[in-house]
């Protein structure tokens, strides 16, 4: 099919031309070599798709031709002048030349011209292997000592783009960034400025400020780059392979959840998508959005620009309006007849459970409290986390087919295996507070923090005195002051050994805790628990000058001599870590903190057929850390069992991400919506920079 049958083909639609032109294939000779391509494609194409390699510098796969580049010409029998490869379009019977002495001279004097404004030390910079410039050079066969500089530029490195490096003087006009700025986003942020030898590419703006042009700094400028001119900051690509750099949120979030596909979804007020993205890889989509540390947002992209997304409160968002439309596309595999027990309904457990189950596998949770739940129920406040949440999502999950017995402890593993299961795993958390080995741990008003947390949140009597001091600083440390307070607490103070700006908890849980009122003693060491008739009265501290641990993992601290005082509390509350109860019938090799050991590739315990996950296995960890764990191990089991570890489950539709953002002016500025909820306005504020992922990657000459 020709130019001109394509023309004839009049008003018929896109769908039925696109049929047309990838139905009819046609055949041409490239170099003495039989091709066959599609009608419409050029003969770069053509020549590329069958491995033929033909230079080209302007040209790239996502952008439209414009051949001005002078690299990929060939020579076309009969055309009587040499051709631009990339703006030809490949006809039946043509017979194309790509390495004849016409063409490699008219390469050569292109690539000259090229060179004659780069710099010199090109060579030898950091961006050589990933330069198409440097593998064009090799290509056509260019020395150094051949180069012609009549004009040699040197531009000011620009690293004020909080994302992006701006090296002009690397920069040979192919005009690839502004077509993609245009062609692919639609976002028309950058132009040429400048006329002959002054030509240069930048901000349409033309003061420099990408902001101020409209920029949404989704990075497809720098995707097409062939020289570096544009390149990633070091500081945010160093280290990591391309998918992990260019969309860390995805890739830094424990579970790997589709950050920018769910936000996306948000922004379309679809929300059961939303919603289906995030339960792809976690049944707990609202708890999460409640209390996961959303250690995404630390590595969003868009937090250099002004604020990071609020991605959690994002996914709160969506979850809350789900319609429940993902459980059409939920469905268990058929049965294995295999049974697995879950000893612990935590996150992990549960998790684990959820996930075998939908593989075909019989699954029984065994739980020891009287409610489901863990952590998620014993230790974490109902103003953090609404108890309702907690039974929804359970709900789901025991809907999913999987049996949860409650007030079930289990004493013999063995007994397990008589009844019948193939396969344990136990996930049963880390419910047992630390002490410090000091005096006074004992006394009255003394207690851990998980002990005080799950007597709260199970509903048993836990009173507080009017003056309590929590002991440690992480996020458990502030459920306990914070539940304290609410308790009747007249005032709560905690003490920790970390500095005020090294503690543990997340940033939002210090600010909120010091906003009610809490009281922070940071950079102490405690030696004593004072009592008076029985009850505590105070605690003996010394500030802390500095601490470590040793190669065996003991704390040495340096207190500073002549520090010591007291902080007077009638309620001492320890929360300054947690361990599993691992009873030693069960048979475990146990390792650091009584967590259970494993085999890191097959996740077994020291016991055949015995998996572990979750915080019996980490030691005390954020939830969407025991859910990924749970989702690990779930794979794991389903390939002891015969299965073949393939947990994935498609519940959100399909989707076709549009890669057009259009104007982009004022997206800088965006600022970042909060708490409770997040309206679909912060959705827009994300990057998208999943889309770069979609641009074809650089290729050399050497690849073909």
């Amino acid at each position: 099919m020709s130019p001109t049958d394509v023309t004839a083909l009049g008003d018929a639609t896109t769908s039925t031309v696109v049929a047309a032109l990838t139905a009819h294939t046609l055949s041409l000779t490239i170099d003495g070599r039989s091709v066959e391509t599609r009608s419409g494609q050029t003969v770069l194409d053509a020549a590329l798709e069958a491995g033929i390699y033909i230079p080209h510098l302007c040209s790239h796969a996502d952008l439209d031709p414009v051949g001005v580049c002078g690299m990929c010409v060939v020579e076309i029998d009969g055309a009587g002048v040499p051709a631009a490869s990339c703006m030809t379009a490949a006809a039946e019977g043509m017979a194309v030349g790509t390495q004849t002495d016409t063409v490699k001279a008219l390469r050569r004097t292109a690539m000259e011209l090229i060179l004659a404004r780069h710099p010199a030390e090109c060579t030898t910079c950091s961006q050589y292997l990933n330069c198409e410039l440097q593998s064009l050079k090799q290509f056509v066969g260019i020395t150094e000592d051949l180069r012609v500089r009549k004009h040699p530029q040197s531009i000011a490195v620009d690293t004020g783009n909080p994302l992006f490096v701006r090296d002009m003087t690397k920069c040979v006009l192919c005009g690839r960034c502004v077509r993609a700025c245009d062609e692919l986003r639609g976002v028309e942020a950058l132009a040429f400025h400048g006329k002959g030898t002054a030509t240069r590419t930048g901000p349409r703006s033309g003061d420099f400020s990408l902001a101020a042009s409209g920029c949404r700094f989704c990075g497809a400028c720098v995707a097409v780059c062939p020289t570096g001119a544009l390149r990633d900051k070091d500081e945010l690509t160093r280290g990591r392979n391309r998918r992990t750099a260019l969309v860390p949120c995805r890739y830094t979030c424990p579970a790997e959840m589709d950050v920018a596909r769910y936000v996306r979804f948000i922004r379309q007020q679809d929300y059961s998508a939303a919603t289906a993205v995030v339960r792809e890889k976690a049944p707990f989509p609202l708890t999460l959005g409640y209390v996961c540390d959303h250690p995404c947002e630390s590595v969003c992209r868009r937090g250099p620009v002004n604020e990071a997304i609020a991605i959690r409160e994002l996914k709160r968002f969506a979850a809350e309006r789900d319609d429940g439309t993902w459980k059409l596309r939920a469905a268990n595999r058929p049965s294995t007849d295999k049974r697995v027990a879950v000893v612990g309904s935590g996150p992990a457990g549960l998790t684990a459970a959820y996930y075998l189950c939908r593989c075909g596998h019989g699954v029984t949770v065994f739980e020891a409290l009287p409610q489901a739940g863990g952590m998620l129920r014993a230790g974490i406040p109902g103003y953090r986390l609404p108890r309702e949440v907690i039974d929804a999502e359970i709900r789901d999950i025991e809907d999913a087919g999987v049996e949860i017995r409650l007030a079930t402890r289990v004493d013999s593993l063995d007994e397990l295996f008589a009844q019948g299961y193939e396969a344990v795993l136990l996930a049963v958390g880390a419910h047992v507070g630390r002490k410090l080995s000091i005096p006074g741990v004992d006394v009255a008003g003394a207690l851990t923090g998980v002990e005080f947390l799950r007597q709260v949140n199970l509903g048993d009597d836990a009173p507080v005195g009017a003056n309590v001091l929590v002991l440690g600083g992480g996020n458990v440390a502030f459920d306990c002051a914070r539940v304290a307070l609410r308790l009747g607490a007249l005032e709560v103070h905690m003490a920790c050994l970390e500095a005020r700006d090294a503690m543990p908890a997340t940033a939002e849980e210090i600010v909120e805790g010091e906003e009610e009122g809490i009281v922070i003693h940071d950079s102490r060491t405690f030696t004593n628990i004072c009592a008076d008739g029985g009850q505590v009265s105070a605690v003996e501290c010394l500030l802390v000058d500095s601490f470590g641990f040793d190669d065996d993992g003991c704390i040495q601290i340096d207190a500073i001599e002549g520090s010591h005082h007291l902080l007077a509390a009638d309620t001492v509350i320890l929360a300054i870590g947690q361990r599993p109860d691992i009873p030693a019938d069960w048979g475990m090799d146990l390792g650091r903190g009584g967590t259970v050991e494993l085999d890191s590739y097959s996740l077994e315990t020291s016991r055949e057929g015995v998996f572990a996950a979750g915080d019996a296995v980490s030691g005390t960890a954020s939830v969407v850390k025991a859910i990924a764990s749970g989702r690990k191990v779930a794979a794991a089991v389903d390939k002891y069992l015969g299965g073949s570890g393939d947990i994935d489950e498609q519940l959100a539709p399909a989707e076709e991400p549009p890669a057009h953002l259009g104007p982009g002016m004022g997206f800088a500025e965006l600022a970042r919506r909060g708490t409770p909820c997040t309206p679909v306005d912060e959705a827009e504020r994300c990057l998208q920079c999943d889309l770069r992922l979609r641009i074809a990657p650089v290729r050399f000459w050497g690849d073909y």
